[in-house]
């Protein structure tokens, strides 16, 4: 049984991952993500490219490696062509979408849609994509502080997806809301952020603009950030994973 606090539990996840093989041993991070990087060989460089009969392997190591560098950004298939022009590539946008398609179903990626509040409809545009697992990421690029909010924001989409909702991007006119989850007669509007800037009001005040009864809170990594805050629920990380709902 694990010594480690629920704080020194969840830097471990966040930093290592939560594949069984990993999560459940003592390993170094050095060594994770080695085991990580057999796995992400295994799935994307072998089975997809040898199913789908890939023939240019570089082009498609690259357009996963921009996913990856890009969680939680919004999706253009058009950025990727951009970025494999600058280095003296060139791919079709259909090809890119097959290697998106081909991710998911290999469930190495998830694709979360947009819903429009106001249009109350889901657009089929500037969609976002998460990982399966952190470590995937970081068994490539090696670990970055300074990616921890797009993989906060990715940990509390998967923590979504686990309890049963369905998860959407929401967009609120011109504003936008990290998380609409749904499951049934319930619904969550959720804002992530590693600290509650000082000098913007985006987090709560995006949230403030919807005008309904639903429950709706900010997820943070600010330890002095929680709370409620004109009936919004500020609360950490850790405390958002082990809640009771």
């Amino acid at each position: 049984m694990s010594t480690l606090t629920p704080r020194e539990l969840l830097v471990a996840y966040i930093k290592g991952g939560g594949f069984p093989v990993t999560a459940l041993s003592d390993f170094s991070q050095e060594t994770i993500y080695q085991i990580v990087e057999g796995i992400y060989n295994s799935v994307v460089a072998n089975d997809i490219a040898r199913r789908h009969q890939i023939k240019n392997q570089d082009l498609f190591n690259r357009t996963v490696l921009y996913v990856l560098e890009n969680v939680g950004k919004t999706f253009s298939a058009h950025a990727i062509i951009r970025f494999l022009k600058n280095e003296g590539r060139k791919l079709s946008v259909e090809s890119i979408y097959d290697y998106l398609d081909w991710l998911e179903k290999a469930f190495i990626i998830y694709r979360c849609k947009r819903y429009d509040l106001q249009g109350k409809m889901v657009l089929k545009t500037q969609e976002k994509f998460y990982l399966a697992d952190s470590s995937l990421k970081y068994c490539l690029m090696g670990y970055n502080a300074t990616s921890l909010a797009s993989m906060m924001e990715n940990i509390v989409y998967l923590e979504l997806r686990r309890r049963g909702f369905t998860v959407y991007i929401g967009k609120n006119g011109t504003k936008e809301i990290d998380f609409i989850a749904e499951k049934q007669e319930e619904r969550l509007y959720i804002q992530v952020c590693r600290n509650l800037p000082e000098t913007s009001n985006r987090e709560i005040g995006n949230l403030m603009e919807i005008k309904d009864h639903y429950p709706k809170w900010v997820v943070t990594f600010d330890d002095l950030a929680e709370g409620n805050e004109n009936g919004i629920q500020i609360m950490h990380l850790e405390d958002f994973l082990i809640r009771e709902w």
